[in-house]
């Protein structure tokens, strides 16, 4: 069968899979709508978290831009992964604790205001719907490949099957889904990763081929890429051209990020215990180190396999897959000297004479981990199980997303602040009503993104550094923080880092270079700097305000002593 076929045939199982589940799953109540009824187990909830969190980001891009850009983008893997060691150890004990369905849930009882649970609402309502662009865009790409639509039709059919099992089946649905798409996305992901490792290194295990002797020229192969790197003019593989202050900032602000959005900490609501909550961090942490030690592993192989496969060759005899990607336009060729060669070269690349040599080449980065089965060679049903895996890793974050927003209006704007009285029937009819705008919103932003997958997800963890971080840790851990110090801390934090990012990608991206960035911090990384904004103007508000109720500051108590 042609990989088309493959495709139809794999993505339509498991599409069927997911929709089976979600009905099957159907919420009947608000409490299974928002948090699955809190009943879930921790392994489940370990491997539908694990789903949520390994996102499109972290499936298609992630391994696509440390394949670009080689030790640069390591940030994006140490930051994501420190995130969730972070969130587990330091947030999630205490959220489950405290036990209501949200953030804004949290942010409203603990701060004992009506307008802080607000400007929650909306803080977590502009993450998510930042976050989700990034999904949405992935979900377009696989399915502009592999079924052969443009990209826009390719985000509608996503917006479709979204539609059925987030709307229908709430948290409860979207759970028990996501088990499946993580077995799902970690079959297709780890599949071709092995096979391309034997085939590279003759090592079956691609954790260990990464740092193992290339096959093809005898020589380690970190040091052949470095080498291929050198020839063609690109910065060496294995050394990084990012400020060490960038790339601490960007690496910070994906972990402090990831400790504050608002899909991931609301999955240690859906267990029915404290302990519950700690051993389903355990088991997702356990899920997600499978993909995340092999990333590298499959960048490196990608990388090399593109180069080799693509450089010095004549336009007329690309390789199929060059023309298949070609046609979605994710890949492109111009000829700028006419010789009929594809010159794919860095910014260093010289000639003979020692004349600069154009780059001929656009890839998106997007595309490399899906295309990289292709490039290898591996049979169509491979090919067509990673574009499965791939909307596996999209659809299962972006309905978990979609899920915070419906929450936030439904619960935490609707019942908690303008319609208290409002029934249970009345307010799950709003949960869905506002899940299918939601969509309709995901859908266009996945049409029109601001930017790569991974580039607009970091954005999003930005903002929530910004915004969410420090108001859950004070929140927490400080028993003075109070109500205006959390709303000034937010709104200031947040303003500050969108803006940031809005200037230098939307409004002015011909000056979105280091040059021009403040203190050489990309918009990557400049969530860190909202954050610290963020707690500095708090705790000056804080200062000059009066300190929490009594009933305020036992609830923190009661907070900071887990129980089982």
């Amino acid at each position: 069968m042609t990989v088309q076929h493959w495709t139809f045939l794999l993505v339509g199982l498991s599409f069927s899979l997911y929709i089976w589940v979600a009905i099957a799953s159907r919420a009947a109540s608000t409490k299974e709508f928002y948090v699955a009824g809190g009943h879930v187990s921790p392994l489940a909830n370990g491997m539908a978290t694990a789903a949520d969190w390994m996102s499109a980001a972290s499936f298609l891009s992630m391994p696509g831009i440390i394949a670009a850009a080689g030790y640069d983008g390591s940030v994006f893997l140490m930051g994501w992964t420190g995130g969730y060691v972070l969130l587990a150890l330091l947030l999630a004990p205490y959220l489950r604790k405290f036990g209501k369905f949200t953030v804004p849930d949290f942010v409203g009882d603990r701060y004992d205001s009506q307008s802080a649970r607000i400007v929650a609402v909306v803080c977590a309502i502009f993450v998510s719907f930042t976050y989700v662009a990034g999904q949405m865009r992935g979900v377009g790409i696989v399915f502009s490949r592999f079924l052969e639509v443009p990209i826009d039709v390719g985000v509608l059919i996503g917006m479709a099957i979204v539609f059925i099992y987030a709307v229908l089946g709430g948290m409860k649905g979207i759970t028990y889904t996501q088990v499946a798409q993580y077995c799902v996305l970690i079959f297709a992901f780890m599949v071709p990763a092995i096979f391309i490792s034997i085939m590279v290194t003759g090592n079956p295990i691609p954790q260990l081929g990464f740092g193992g002797v290339d096959i093809a020229s005898g020589a380690p192969l970190l040091e052949r890429l470095d080498g291929l790197h050198a020839q063609l003019g690109f910065d060496a593989y294995t050394s990084g051209a990012k400020s060490t202050l960038d790339v601490f900032c960007i690496t910070a602000a994906l972990m402090l990020g990831t400790a504050g959005l608002p899909h991931v900490i609301v999955r240690f609501y859906t267990v029915p215990t404290v302990r519950g909550a700690r051993i389903s961090a355990g088991w997702a942490l356990l899920f997600i180190a499978v993909l995340y030690t092999a990333a590298p592993a499959v960048a490196v192989f990608a990388r090399t396999n593109l180069i080799t496969s693509l450089s010095e060759r004549p336009y007329a005899e690309a390789p199929d897959w060059f023309r298949t990607w070609e046609s979605t336009q994710l890949i492109a060729f111009e000829d700028h000297n006419g010789d009929g060669l594809m010159q794919y070269v860095g910014p260093h690349a010289t000639d003979a004479d020692g004349a600069p040599v154009i780059n001929e080449l656009t890839i998106d980065n997007d595309i490399i981990v899906l295309a990289n089965p292709e490039i290898a060679g591996l049979p169509n049903w491979v090919i067509a199980l990673v574009a499965a895996g791939g909307l596996a890793a999209a659809l299962s974050t972006a309905a978990g997303l979609l899920l915070v927003v419906s929450t936030a209006v439904s619960h935490d704007l609707l019942k908690r602040a303008l319609k208290p009285d409002i029934s249970e029937r009345g307010e799950l009819i709003a949960a869905r009503v506002a899940a299918a705008v939601a969509i309709g919103i995901a859908g266009y932003l996945g049409i029109n993104p601001p930017g790569f997958v991974a580039q607009v997800v970091a954005f999003a963890f930005g903002l929530a550094a910004s915004s969410f971080f420090p108001v859950i840790l004070l929140g927490i851990f400080s028993r003075r923080m109070n109500r205006a110090g959390a709303i000034v801390g937010m709104v200031t934090g947040i303003t500050f880092t969108a803006s940031y990012i809005v200037w230098f990608k939307l409004l002015h991206p011909e000056l979105n270079a280091a040059d021009n960035w403040w203190f050489g911090i990309s918009p990557e990384g400049i969530g860190v700097i909202g954050m610290v904004i963020n707690f500095v103007s708090a705790s000056i508000v804080c200062a000059f305000t009066k300190a929490p109720p009594a009933h305020v500051q036992k609830l923190i108590d009661d907070i900071r002593l887990p129980s089982q």
